[in-house]
């Protein structure tokens, strides 16, 4: 049976008038760090968690005066099941920020609540590697099956529809993108926490930054009766090399609070680029018009479960927001900090160093059929039967005939047999995956050796996109698949076999 002295952390512990640039510092040091200790003469006497340490870095009081002076604390001799059934049973909020462990009253060790969830009656705590992979796979199952949803309702809705099937299908809709929302940001929690979280930085102009981030939220914060203010404060043409996606997803995350936390008024939105001799300093800014944070409140509106209370439904996806934010400005090099303002509500603030680079300003490509060039016969070759329908749908919003494969054999086996002007890839597949079948295709002789062939894929990190252009690809579609992007490829690829065409 798992045991707190098995599971614990045995980190040395802080000094009660250690300063908060001290502390911030040690976490920087011990970046596996989630919470530590703070001691009195061997004995604990609070607790300080990752995020709010660093958040008030700059902050000039002392450690005993930011701690949580009444951790969970519990005998290193209990098993982490019962502490964990006694924690939920009573004080759950102290175990979401950490625990200490003690023998004999001493400090011995510090634990965070990830310890305990894969604690076993009579297990080892770790879970075997078959059945992290298992969870790993039903969540992207998950979200495969949200993303059908969402575009077999997006299909629906432009259908003439009764009012009363009309209002049905929207909620199908809503219900399907905010469980989408939530479990992506328990996904990219769960990779930030390990260190895997990846990040696609590209040029990015940073006034249509914030035109999107407007556009996203602003209808939502009018139906509740709020005011959305946004703006930029810059230079108008001011571009940078970062992940647009993770940026977005901070400002996202600070919105939803400051909407969800908001009564009345106005939430005011900005984002402010300076040149330095580092780079584009850019600071992100949210202000609500919120009611009052208590001081426990406010040291903990970076915990996954802070904001989550019986009388606050949106809490859960709040705090997974909050804490990925936080998340993301650390892994990008920044600093994230709350602060209570003068009347009521609070004022969350990021900032970052970004790589100033210079892009020229391009017109938005149309979704049309027109765009595309030419119809074209399409094999969509996937072993998920809802990717199939969407991507057929895609196609036919495009003009596009197409025929469906479920592996790779059945995609080489079509290919040999009728000409396509495109294949759509899925990568893991039974049988035969989709690059081996690429490979296979590559090898046969003439034009169907030559075809085009697309990945579909939730797997694009730039290594992985590396190996499928290697393999024979032409290009990488992300999943969930984007009409505007599958545009983008399909258009280039048929312009690339008339230009081979036009030349022989």
């Amino acid at each position: 049976m798992d045991t707190l002295s098995r599971l614990i952390e045995r980190r040395a512990p802080l000094s009660p008038q250690m300063s908060c640039a001290d502390v911030a510092e040690r976490f920087h040091a011990e970046p596996d760090a989630l919470v530590l200790a703070v001691t009195e003469d061997g004995e604990p006497v609070g607790l300080i968690g990752r995020d709010l340490a660093l958040a008030l870095a700059a902050d000039p009081r002392t450690a005993r005066d930011v701690m949580d002076p009444h951790p969970l604390i519990a005998d290193a001799g209990i098993s982490a099941v019962a502490l964990r059934e006694q924690a939920l049973a009573g004080s759950p909020a102290s175990l979401a920020r950490g625990f200490i462990a003690v023998e004999g009253g001493r400090y011995l060790g510090v634990g965070h609540p990830l310890m305990l969830l894969g604690a076993r009656r009579g297990r080892p705590r770790s879970p075997r590697a078959s059945e992290a992979e298992l969870i790993s796979r039903m969540c992207h199952e998950v979200l495969q099956r949200l993303d059908g949803v969402s575009d077999f309702t997006s299909r629906l809705l432009r259908q003439p529809l009764a009012p009363d099937a009309e209002a049905c299908v929207r909620a199908i809709a809503s219900s399907g993108e905010e469980l989408n929302g939530l479990m992506r940001r328990a996904i990219d929690l769960h990779d930030a926490e390990r260190g895997t979280l990846v990040f696609n930085p590209h040029p990015c102009r940073l006034q249509d930054v914030m035109d999107t981030l407007d556009q996203r939220w602003k209808a939502r914060a009018a139906s509740t009766g709020l005011t959305l203010l946004t703006a930029y404060d810059g230079d108008p043409d001011y571009a940078a090399e970062l992940d647009e996606v993770r940026l977005l997803q901070v400002f996202d995350a600070l919105v939803f609070r400051a909407l969800s936390e908001t009564r009345r008024g106005a939430v005011e939105v900005s984002l402010k680029a300076r040149s330095t001799a580092d780079g584009l300093l850019m600071e992100g800014r949210v202000r609500d018009a919120g009611s009052e944070l208590t001081t426990d409140g406010l040291a903990h509106i970076f915990s996954p479960l802070g904001h989550a209370s019986d009388d606050h439904p949106e809490g859960l996806t709040a705090g997974l927001g909050m804490a990925l934010a936080s998340r993301i400005v650390s892994s990008a090099g920044g600093m994230i900090r709350a602060e209570p303002n003068a009347g009521a509500g609070v004022t969350v603030t990021f900032e970052f160093i970004a790589t100033p680079v210079s892009m020229e300003i391009t017109a938005d490509v149309p979704v049309s059929a027109e765009a595309a060039g030419r119809a074209a016969h399409v094999l969509i070759v996937d072993d998920n039967a809802t990717n199939r329908m969407v991507a057929e749908a895609l196609c036919e919003m495009f003009d596009c005939t197409s025929e469906q494969a479920v592996d790779g054999l059945e995609a080489l086996e079509a290919a040999q047999a009728r000409a396509f002007d495109l294949i759509l890839m899925d990568i893991k597949m039974p049988r035969m995956d989709g690059v081996a079948a690429t490979r296979a295709i590559r090898a046969l002789p003439g034009a169907v050796g030559r075809t085009p062939i697309i990945a579909l894929t939730a797997n694009a990190d730039p290594e992985d996109v590396r190996s499928y252009i290697e393999a024979g690809m032409n290009d990488v579609v992300e999943k969930p698949i984007k009409a505007e992007r599958m545009l983008q490829a399909l258009q280039s690829a048929l312009e690339g076999v008339d230009a081979a065409s036009a030349a022989a």
